[in-house]
């Protein structure tokens, strides 16, 4: 089954009936198997009360006593019902109550009994609207000639029967294997499991990245059809009208910036880069993101298997990306071949400020490919240059000599802070990690960093006055707990820090954090405390505020969309708009 119970609750409403054709159209339900599926789960919701048939129509029923929640359950056998809403009570649920619920399955839940002061609700699990663990780590054990797996994870209280495949089970009892869920729990029935990979005979002797993609269920590799697909992706046209009616940047001084990593993957190089200065004195940056969107059509199979990774995923050296190797060979920014983008100009004056911003959709030619460390070279020793970079000395000399400082004054002047660590992004703006890295050995790297922000402001805040639906990335404050051991521990180390107001954390603070622990031998522990104190990056609908850059609101991610899906739902935003 493709879809699960919470897709198909989410495309049903209490006040409208919708048709079964329609749900078949927006679940995906095409072959005789999946339309099956879908009628046996439509009866099954109607018969416990879920959903209501009227004149060959459905529609959900609200029932007070029920919510949606997601389980948390504990090595002891009993669950707590965690609810969305905010400040709402959790819900304890009994072993016997599960209904084969596991850990982490999303869940409807019947409240059965009322909470008191001291006592949480207690409810049963009336619903599995989404499983959490389609696969899992296990150990096979053996029992009178019958293989069973057991979760590694003791909040998983059960065990899975194995299905005979290619995979020797008698010589892996006892060794760490990768399992694939191949039926949940049916009644009294076991879940049915098969190995999809002895990982070794424990965990030591198991390699790093196979236990963490095994654990969180990240694809390896991609189907035949795929890559078929990918191969197929094509030289572009450039006679085409498509072409003619983009802004023609090939004759422009272009460059890219990239990380010198070794990975075991190719480089995804996404970014390229223009500048001038025009008679005004107003910088002119120019930001080309590759055209993602031309190539990779909404709902094909190679969208549909990014939508499901969702990003790229970087572990160490090895890189599980979002697209197969062709897709990124035949798109990224390589030198002397036409590529298309959607180009982001900013107009920014001497005193580091946004005054304007273009977008177009474009076709640029890559002149040079340079890393961070030439960059950084060319930079510091322009004289040791070899005769074919010296063309580009004084590009990199405006960009981060005269550009980038005004941009990065403007930021801390609003309150934003950077944080110095040796872990950094794969990504050209923030990434993840919520705020601004900076790496001694590579300046140039966080100062471009600072410019890449000034992209998702723009196209942020576009979309916002347009009124046009878009994701958003936000971030809020840390709490107090997370910084009171964190300011214990400095000042028993000899620094003079604390909070500006004692009920509320703000940025200034993090500013006066990072500069206090800068004048400590133990600066780069400390660091990584204060990096761990700060709360996630997320995604929203609806513009909110950043806490580590320093923005009240509109903020968003447009410049990876080869890497990360969000970005590429705005590449395709802004190119509907454009046309």
């Amino acid at each position: 089954m493709d879809f699960s119970i919470a897709t198909l609750l989410a495309s049903l409403s209490e006040d409208k009936l919708v048709a079964a054709k329609a749900l078949e159209k927006k679940l995906g339900c095409e072959d005789e198997e999946s339309l099956q599926q879908l009628q046996i789960v439509l009866e099954a919701l109607e018969r416990i009360g879920v959903i209501l048939k009227e004149r060959g129509k459905y529609r959900r029923v609200h029932e007070e006593s029920v919510v949606e929640a997601k389980l948390r359950c504990s090595s002891r056998g009993f669950c707590f019902a965690i609810q969305d809403v905010e400040e709402a009570d959790d819900i304890y649920v009994r072993e016997s109550h599960l209904s084969n619920a596991w850990n982490g399955d999303r869940v409807l839940v019947k409240i059965i009994k009322e909470g008191t002061r001291r006592r949480s609700p207690e409810g049963e699990v009336k619903v599995i609207l989404e499983r959490a663990n389609p696969s899992l780590l296990a150990q096979i054990k053996e029992d009178n000639g019958t293989y069973r797996a057991v979760p590694l994870d003791d909040r998983l209280l059960f065990a899975l029967e194995l299905r005979e495949n290619e995979q020797t089970l008698e010589t892996a009892i006892d060794h760490l294997v990768h399992v694939a869920v191949v039926r949940h729990p049916i009644g009294e029935n076991l879940a049915l499991g098969k190995v999809t990979r002895i990982l070794g005979s424990d965990a030591e002797a198991a390699a790093d990245t196979d236990i963490v993609s095994c654990k969180h269920d990240l694809p390896q590799s991609f189907s035949p059809e795929a890559l078929e697909l990918a191969a197929g992706i094509g030289a572009i046209d450039t006679n085409s009208e498509e072409i003619k009616q983009r802004l023609d940047l090939r004759e422009t001084l272009t460059f890219t910036l990239e990380d010198e990593v070794e990975r075991d993957h190719i480089p995804f190089i996404e970014n390229a880069f223009t500048l001038e200065k025009t008679d005004k004195g107003i910088w002119k940056i120019g930001v080309h993101i590759i055209d993602v969107a031309h190539f990779i059509t909404p709902n094909s199979l190679l969208d549909k298997l990014a939508k499901k990774r969702g990003t790229a995923v970087y572990l160490g050296e090895k890189v599980l990306p979002m697209f197969p190797e062709d897709v990124i060979r035949h798109l990224s920014l390589a030198p002397n071949s036409d590529r298309l983008t959607v180009s982001i100009f900013l107009s920014i004056d001497n005193k580091g400020q946004v005054q304007g911003f273009e977008i177009v959709k474009s076709l640029i030619r890559v002149d040079q490919q340079l890393s961070y460390q030439q960059a950084q070279t060319l930079l510091n020793h322009p004289e040791t240059a070899e005769e074919s970079l010296q063309t580009w000395v004084q590009p990199l000399q405006d960009l981060f000599f005269n550009l980038c400082p005004l941009v990065k004054a403007q930021r801390t002047q609003r309150g934003s802070f950077e944080i110095q660590l040796d872990k950094l992004s794969p990504y050209k703006d923030e990434g993840r990690a919520g705020v601004i890295v900076n790496s001694p050995m590579f300046p140039v790297r966080s100062l471009l960093t600072d410019l890449m922000i000034l992209v998702g402001k723009a196209v942020a805040e576009h979309l916002l006055a347009l009124g046009i639906p878009a994701f958003y990335c936000g971030q809020t404050e840390p709490d107090w707990e997370e910084l009171e051991d964190l300011i214990k521990l400095s000042n028993n180390l000899g620094l003079e820090v604390g909070l500006i107001k004692s009920d509320e954390v703000s940025t200034q603070d993090y500013q006066n954090f990072t500069q206090a622990f800068s004048r400590s031998s133990h600066v780069k522990a400390l660091n990584y405390i204060l990096y761990g104190t700060l709360k996630p990056m997320k995604y929203s609908s609806n513009p909110s505020h950043y806490f580590g850059l320093a923005y009240r609101e509109s903020y968003t991610h447009c410049l990876s969309p080869g890497q990360r899906y969000g970005d590429l739902v705005i590449q395709r935003i802004l190119k509907t708009v454009l046309e």
